[in-house]
């Protein structure tokens, strides 16, 4: 599994006390990539000529054509009969599926039948299915090729993830991320439509799944991870703030306001707060508006939640401390004074993923341009291009970390043209060169491979325990190291 702890120390100047800050899971799941790939040969061709979709989709699309899968036609007509009325809900479901059972081969689901979500009872039979799609497609072989890509781009989401995970627990005076048994997970994704947002929530499991887009989705990201640190203390405090579910009669004549909001007044209660939160974190210019479009949607309690905060910022209890007191501070006939005059919107708000315009994406240049030209060549494996794109930046450029990567890239050509021993020379070459510790540890568990392929399990072993030492290595290439030292690397697994 590629997995980052978003683990970090944070000094809070609040109330001046450090307190550690752990930890939502930035990771890719081998289970989604596997329902994804099969539902992309079933006909699920959503937003497919985007230029926002990841190359690594069209590759797997192509790869599965090309092979013989005898339950592919039962998956197509599986698929034509579950037809959604869009494509935001024909993915919905089954990501829903594939955060509900367990990996392959199972598919087995991990909660009781009456505890699925709504979309997902309807795909009875579809777990059996995959277990057969899986096993004929060779989808294991997909996943490992996959990895290097879902680390670029798990590495491309670090940083902001971590940074919005911090800001709320920061906020909020959040000693923990959370309470014991709970979990927080992010899942990238490669093979869904580009710019989707996907969220849920089942029980003590709160997951995000983020589809290719041209940014980090990092306030999505961070409005999951609220939910996740507020929603149990709104259920802890749900007889005070219930008190109060007389104001919900109000939010009923809001036509963008989902229905569950509408049925649920704790829900509603809870998400009014999230957008309170969310405008305290914004730039002070842009608060009032985005508390005035909340309150607009639906989320009636938003403008209480926004004016309570403050007095929160003031003294010094944690949120889990001062909740009760924010739930008793709702005053029934003032908010009720307040919804009289609101103006709710007409049509709900698409939630989609922000798109960069062309003319705001910062262009890479010279040197580093022909890099990521490179590896997007080797992504598509155009090999004479991305091979050719390698060799210009050894010429453009004097960098030692630039030129690792460039001999990173051959080494990997090297070795699937078949030729280990220029491929060693290569792997060996970009060691000499300070290469980033991503690059380093994966060239040490490329060099265990291939020392494992030769026979030389010893020398293979001393490759993976090197990989494993990295400091600020990645932990798929510890993954990786990990699983060469416990059997020899097989092409045919």
């Amino acid at each position: 599994m590629i997995r980052f702890l978003l683990a970090a120390i944070l000094l809070l100047a609040y109330c001046g006390v450090g307190v550690a800050a752990d930890q939502g899971q930035l990771d890719a799941s081998p289970t989604l990539f596997s329902v994804l790939a099969a539902i992309n040969a079933a006909g699920y061709d959503a937003d497919i000529d985007s230029a926002a979709n990841h190359p690594f989709r069209e590759i797997v699309r192509k790869e599965l054509a090309s092979r013989n899968i005898p339950c592919l036609e039962d998956l197509k007509r599986f698929f034509s009969e579950h037809r959604q009325k869009d494509e935001t809900a024909e993915l919905s479901q089954y990501v829903s599926f594939a955060l509900v059972v367990d990996e392959a081969p199972g598919f087995n689901y991990r909660l009781h039948q009456n505890e699925l979500p709504p979309d997902v009872v309807p795909l009875e039979g579809f777990a059996k299915l995959m277990a057969r799609f899986h096993k004929e497609a060779g989808i294991d072989e997909l996943w490992r090729r996959a990895q290097p890509e879902f680390e670029a781009v798990i590495a491309r989401y670090h940083e902001p993830v971590t940074r919005a995970v911090t800001e709320a627990n920061a906020y909020l005076r959040s000693a923990t991320s959370g309470y014991l048994g709970r979990r927080f997970q992010i899942y990238v994704d490669l093979l869904g439509a580009p710019n989707q947002i996907q969220s849920r929530s089942y029980a003590d499991e709160y997951f995000i799944v983020l589809t290719p887009s041209p940014e980090p989705q990092v306030e999505d990201v961070r409005h999951a991870y609220l939910h996740y640190l507020l929603d149990p203390l709104a259920s802890k405090f749900a007889e005070e703030i219930l008190k109060k579910k007389a104001l919900g009669d109000y939010a009923q004549g809001a036509p963008a306001l989902e229905e569950y909001y509408k049925s649920d007044f704790l829900l509603l209660a809870t998400e009014s707060l999230i957008k309170a939160v969310e405008a305290r974190l914004a730039p002070r210019g842009n608060r009032q508006a985005l508390v005035d479009q909340a309150f607009k949607e639906g989320f009636i309690l938003a403008p209480h939640f926004a004016e309570q905060l403050p007095v929160f910022e003031s003294q010094e209890q944690a949120m889990r401390l001062y909740f009760p007191e924010l739930a008793k501070s709702i005053d029934l006939k003032k908010e009720e004074r307040r919804l009289e005059s609101v103006e709710f919107l007409a049509e709900r708000p698409v939630r989609r993923a922000k798109v960069v315009p062309a003319e705001r994406k910062i262009e890479l240049t010279g040197a580093n341009k022909t890099l990521e030209d490179a590896e997007e060549a080797y992504r598509s494996r155009e090999l004479a291009a991305a091979k050719e794109r390698y060799l210009r930046v050894l010429r453009e450029t004097s960098e030692k970390p630039l030129h690792a990567k460039a001999y990173y890239g051959l080494a990997r050509i090297a070795a699937l043209e078949k030729d280990p021993e220029l491929s060693e020379q290569l792997f060996l070459k970009t060691l000499e060169l300070a290469p980033e510790p991503q690059v380093k540890a994966w060239t040490l568990v490329y060099l265990g491979r291939l020392a494992d392929a030769a026979g030389e399990r010893e020398q293979a072993g001393k490759h993976y325990q090197a990989a494993i030492e990295v400091a600020g290595a990645s932990a798929a290439a510890r993954k990786a190291a990990e699983q060469g030292l416990q059997e020899s690397f097989r092409k045919d697994k």
